[in-house]
């Protein structure tokens, strides 16, 4: 029997992050659920469940019951961009789940190992127009926002270099920092231990404009073969597409609340977090979302999974 409002919740609540611990989903989810908890008066679990760029997180929270006691914690890569690269995939992040709401929006960085001894995006550029195909990078995986981000750079350049998918950034960040892969992209969070330890180089922020935390990395779009470049992650609270109503009634307030938490906001501007938009409409968002990615991958010509 579906929990009725008035009860709900009455134990922990699960949720699911589709990426290892230490990525930027995982950075973002880990503090929010703290608070969330404390809101609903319950634990909230995090669960790290990854793979296939976020997907199988997702598809978990998909096939699972519909009660409200398994959320997902979902990024533009899981709900919009995988199922352009693999159309085989299972489900479809704006049909399947119910969106509770935007949790937060974050940058990503452009990273270079000290072997390479790349500093600038211009060095970046320039080595791999030098060395067609000698080069690789990572991200987190195939068809995630920091796969798009690399072929977008090497579409606007007319570059040539590999790319590496990964399970998780921790993995891709020790890859990084022992050389053996070249460059990466990854949230600003999860990039700010490695460039405070000083094992890789940060070339450049993918935001339109340069990261608050980061004044003095320029963007991408500083770059003259770059002009216009803006891609930014985000990551929004879903749910099992048949949660009764008023169990997401009461989710959605949980998560208005949860977001004034003023410890919580420094948190996630520590992060590298983008400005909060309050009450941001998250339907609209992954149409607009949807309809941007189509676009990428046909501008990148993005090769789909058969």
């Amino acid at each position: 029997m579906a929990p009725a409002q008035d009860d709900y919740p009455s134990r922990p609540i699960t949720l699911v992050v589709g990426y290892s611990a230490g990525g930027s989903t995982d950075s973002v989810a880990r503090p929010f659920a703290e608070v969330f908890g404390r809101v609903l008066k319950t634990r909230v679990i995090v669960e790290n469940f990854s793979g296939a760029g976020g997907a199988l997180g997702a598809l978990k929270v998909v096939t699972a019951k519909p009660d409200g006691y398994t959320l997902l914690m979902g990024g533009n890569s899981e709900l919009i961009a995988t199922k352009l690269i693999n159309p085989k995939q299972p489900y479809d992040g704006q049909k399947d789940l119910a969106p509770i709401g935007v949790v937060n929006h974050q940058g990503g960085m452009l990273l270079a190992s000290r072997q390479s001894g790349v500093k600038t995006t211009d060095q970046f550029i320039q080595l791999l127009r030098k060395n067609p195909d000698k080069y690789n990078y990572g991200s987190s995986g195939t068809g995630s926002m920091f796969h798009f981000a690399g072929e977008l750079v090497r579409e606007r350049t007319g570059t040539r270099i590999t790319h590496v998918a990964y399970r998780g950034v921790p993995a891709l960040g020790n890859d990084l920092a022992g050389g053996a892969v070249e460059f990466g992209y990854m949230g600003t969070g999860p990039a700010k231990p490695l460039i405070d330890a000083g094992v890789v180089v940060p070339i450049a922020v993918t935001s339109g404009t340069r990261a608050p935390i980061y004044p003095n990395v320029p963007a991408l779009a500083e770059h003259p073969e770059l002009k216009g470049y803006e891609l930014t992650g985000w990551f929004a609270l879903m749910a099992p597409k048949a949660v009764p109503e008023p169990v997401i009634a009461k989710l959605k307030a949980a998560l208005k609340e949860t977001l004034k938490d003023a410890r919580l906001r420094q948190t996630f501007n520590d992060l590298g977090g983008l400005p909060m938009v309050e009450d941001e409409d998250l339907p609209a968002l992954m149409r607009a979302e949807d309809a941007r990615y189509r676009k990428f991958v046909a501008t990148a010509q993005l090769e789909t999974q058969k």
